[in-house]
């Protein structure tokens, strides 16, 4: 396990994540993930932590089933974490948000968004946000 650290682009939502050096990353086609070209990974909720003071920065977009909690950066508006519909017990950490020299390698992913329901029950992607089975990156 490494800890990376990462946030928003004017640094005011700063947080940092324990995840393995490889992970894997998740390219997703829904509505929300393509228009913000989002690539991210899954940890358990457990190993993430905003740094003091950046939860006043933030704020929530939801949509649809309204599981899936985009947060973004009231000021920048970047989203450099949310948690997914995938796994509501986990956070998505966007990978060109995390800052350079922790992440040894990402392996890549398609999620298929706009057919979610069928893809998400094919899928392992649920596992990552569970202490004990998440999968490790290829």
């Amino acid at each position: 396990m490494v800890v990376h650290r990462g946030g928003c682009h004017c640094r005011s939502v700063r947080w940092q994540v324990e995840a393995p050096g490889s992970v894997v990353a998740w390219i997703c086609n829904c509505s929300d993930c393509s228009m913000r070209g989002n690539i991210h990974f899954v940890v358990p909720a457990a190993r993430f932590s905003l740094a003091p003071g950046a939860g006043e920065f933030l704020t929530t977009y939801t949509f649809g089933t309204r599981t899936a909690k985009h947060t973004f950066c009231k000021l920048c508006g970047i989203s450099s974490f949310y948690t997914p519909r995938s796994n509501p017990d986990g956070v998505a950490i966007t990978v060109a948000c995390v800052d350079p020299g922790t992440l040894a390698h990402v392996e890549y992913r398609h999620a298929d968004g706009r057919n979610w329901e069928k893809w998400f029950a094919r899928s392992d992607i649920s596992d990552f946000s569970k202490e004990e089975e998440a999968p490790a990156a290829e």
